[in-house]
């Protein structure tokens, strides 16, 4: 890298945050127990990746036991216990309870695949399938343990909500029986066996389609992130926006923007891309007006839109993938065209923030200090976009998903060597390229560790799963759900969108106490099935649960991506709350239209051509409006009063319905909010110093 580039801050990464969506903070460990976790983390990505190429003959479900056994016991070891006792929890490595439910966790997770008898139970993997249904009492002691410990795992990564759920879910499964039969909910009842049976011994339970994706994609996916960023990829995009937009007025809210999206490519994490981002691009901000609840709002959305943005989306989209049974491109394609209308929201708001607050640059340039050309560094260090897209070129000429992540992985890491070897600047030097691929191994482990938090979620996540397989609550409860809304009407356009407003409401107070994997798991076995039973088609219906899912991460008062940007520019979280709702607000009702309108699933690239492209422009038009509403500015005519962003607010949630009469009521409404503005403005613009500062507006709600 050039010597701009090497003097540049270092770019925080997940792994040197500890945080994740879905996680709190890991241990910080050094010496003999940093060494030995690192080692097992190593191995269990060799083994990750050698699962691609060589699968092992016992099938997938074998797979899963042998890999969550590799798992679930570093959990204990990098991450406290929180219980604040010196013997129970140490911050600097593991304390004596933390190995010893390591050892247990190892034991009991093993037990279904050990060739040994113990007791009247084990006798290997076949033997134990076979007392599917009939488990002897040691498999039951087995599964019981299991249960806790994954719980515990849950506790640790994720705090006490997701685990508290799980544990009302079973409730359900044990205790339904004694509801009044004439309940909607009430069921036969499980005894203990049986639910251990549906949790330790079939696909529907901890060895269930959240866990397979955690370690079939998610896995490969971390390992790609952790190497990409070892490669420097991080720092490359950050400088690459920087030096793009260095001469625009709103280069300092494009950058934060535009470095959000690209790194969002790579961690898929919305919380860490945030923090990421925000520790670059904030003193930019800063220098360009930008109040700190402000900048950590219009970050915190950037950053959660990682979770949105191919090619690795969020866990959930994995999901989505194994529940309808199609290609990950295929769900990369559905989140195309929703994506570009998130980030085009974003965008606008920030071009508009940059006209009323920050239209006249400052006596220096926020940005003259940029590192190099945008064609410099993409002549440079472009090589970092060719892993990226040799995923999609990959996917598109049917290579596996898992493939695809595994040969791109290779790629960047054989890159960053060849980069490595060749800027070395004396040939006499220690063998830095020996060096390098030593830090290559250790980003292998470092992408393990980061998968952790997601492994726990997802072995919780089959609790949920499984409880509602078994008992049959998510049918009941979605006949619920729409009972509710027949109540409003008879009629069936007003029945769907009542069902859709309160599944939007249900989802977005669900994602407030959980992560966004399980909010999302839940809702699809819940919610799911009533807007299924509706006539939505299961692309539109899994992209709205993922969607409302991922933005969960934006609402107040628990969201975690402004927290962790308001920890970054010093802003109070309440306000950076608010002002991430503000710059996001349009993603908010864009799903909307997947489950709504007719024409809706042209957004998710389904349908003719023309009709996806018409109905994209005029839904972005639609999404323009919306910003326009939220920002107070009219573009062409200036700052908008109350009336015009009413008319523009009114204008945007009408062209959200893609018709050739909607269109034409959206556009005349805009045009008078238009001419409203014009008529009513000053005589001439305001200044920055006449305009009313950001810190003025982010003193309430948007």
């Amino acid at each position: 890298m050039s010597a701009t580039r090497d003097a540049s801050p270092e770019l925080a990464t997940p792994a040197d945050l500890g945080v994740d969506d879905d996680e709190r903070p890991a241990r910080v460990l050094s010496g003999r127990s940093a060494a030995f976790v690192s080692a097992c983390a190593l191995a269990i990505a060799v083994f990750t990746l050698w699962q691609v190429f060589r699968p092992l003959p016992q099938g997938s479900q074998y797979y899963l036991v042998i890999f969550l056994a590799c798992t679930l016991p570093l959990v204990f070891l990098s991450y406290r216990s929180g219980w604040r006792l010196r013997p129970l929890d140490r911050e600097d490595g593991p304390a004596p309870l933390d190995w010893a439910l390591a050892a247990i966790a190892l034991l009991v997770c093993l037990y279904p695949v050990l060739p040994v008898r113990i007791g009247s139970g084990g006798g290997g993997y076949d033997a134990f399938l076979d007392r599917q249904g009939l488990l002897d009492p040691v498999d039951v002691g087995m599964g019981a343990v299991v249960l806790l410990l994954v719980l515990e795992a849950c506790r640790r990564t994720t705090g006490w909500v997701l685990p508290v759920v799980c544990v009302l879910f079973l409730a359900y499964g044990y205790y339904g029986g004694l509801l009044p039969q004439h309940w909607s909910v009430a069921h036969a009842g499980l005894d203990f066996a049986q639910i251990v049976d549906a949790l330790y011994n079939s696909a529907s339970g901890f060895y269930g389609t959240p866990l397979d994706v955690a370690a079939s994609y998610i896995v490969l996916f971390t390992i790609y992130g952790a190497v990409l960023e070892f490669s420097g990829a991080a720092r490359f995009f950050v400088d690459l926006s920087v030096a793009a937009f260095r001469r625009s007025n709103s280069a300092a809210g494009r950058t934060a923007v535009t470095s959000g999206f690209l790194l969002g490519t790579v961690s898929g994490s919305g919380t860490a891309t945030a923090v990421s981002t925000a520790a670059v691009t904030w003193p930019i901000l800063k220098r360009a007006g930008y109040a700190p609840e402000q900048a950590g709002g219009m970050l915190a959305a950037a950053g959660v839109g990682a979770i949105l943005s191919p090619p690795t989306l969020g866990v959930a989209a994995f999901i989505v993938a194994e529940y309808l049974e199609v290609s990950y491109l295929t769900v990369l394609v559905w989140a195309t065209i929703p994506t570009i209308l998130y980030y085009l929201g974003i965008l606008l708001a920030v071009e508009i923030d940059a006209r009323r607050f920050h239209a006249r640059s400052r006596a220096a340039p926020p940005l003259a200090d940029a590192p190099g050309s945008a064609w410099k560094l993409l002549g440079r260090f472009g090589y970092h976009f060719l892993s990226l897209i040799a995923i999609m070129g990959l996917l598109l000429i049917g290579v596996s998903a898992t493939r695809a992540v595994a040969y791109a992985t290779a790629l960047a890491f054989v890159l960053a060597v060849a980069d490595r070897a060749v800027r070395r600047r004396d040939p006499r030097s220690d063998p830095t390229v020996r060096d390098f691929v030593i830090g290559g191994l250790t980003a292998l482990s470092r992408g393990i560790r980061a998968a952790l938090p997601v492994v726990a979620v997802c072995a919780a996540a089959g609790v949920i799963t499984s409880m509602t397989t078994k008992t049959g609550l998510g049918a009941q409860l979605a006949a619920v759900l729409v009972r509710a809304a027949s109540a409003v009407s008879d009629n069936a356009t007003v029945v769907l969108t009542c069902t859709v407003l309160l599944a939007a409401v249900a989802l977005a107070l669900l994602g407030l106490a959980i992560p966004v994997t399980a909010s999302f798991v839940i809702g699809w076995v819940i919610i799911g099935p009533a807007l299924l039973t509706l006539g939505v088609s299961p692309p539109a219906t899994a992209m709205f649960v993922f969607y409302y899912s991922v933005l969960s991460e934006v609402t107040p008062p628990t969201a975690l991506a402004a927290v962790g940007a308001a920890a970054v520019t010093g802003g109070r979280t309440m306000p950076t709350m608010w002002q991430t709702l503000r710059y996001a607000l349009p993603a908010f009702l864009v799903p909307l239209v997947f489950v709504l309108t007719g024409s809706g699933e042209r957004l998710l690239g389904r349908g003719p051509i023309l009709e996806i492209v018409a109905t994209g422009l005029m839904v972005a038009v639609g999404v323009a409006a919306l910003a326009m509403a939220t920002g107070g500015w009219i573009f062409g005519a200036g700052a908008a009063g109350t009336p015009a962003r009413v008319l523009a607010a009114a204008a945007g949630i009408v062209l959200l319905y893609p018709t050739l009469i909607s269109l034409g009521i959206g556009l005349a409404l805009l045009a008078v909010a238009w001419l409203l503005t014009r008529m009513t403005r000053p005589g001439r613009e305001s200044t920055p110093a006449e305009a009313v500062p950001p810190q003025a507006e982010v003193e309430g709600n948007p």
